[in-house]
């Protein structure tokens, strides 16, 4: 199991923890678990954060 898929499980729980329910208890745990795999990649090396949040620049 990659870091990744553990930090998505560990965002997905967080999520449900947090949420009471409904729809919006729903968007909680999807952009924890989006999140939590985000992390998880990035220390695991599958891609950069880095360069995603930087942008183009002014070029």
């Amino acid at each position: 199991m990659t870091t990744s898929t553990v930090g998505l499980l560990a965002g997905l729980l967080l999520g449900v923890a947090s949420a009471a329910g409904g729809f919006t208890g729903f968007l909680i745990a999807l952009v924890l678990g989006v999140i939590g795999y985000l992390v998880g990649g990035q220390r695991d090396g599958e891609f950069d954060l880095g360069v995603m949040l930087k942008g183009r620049g002014r070029g």
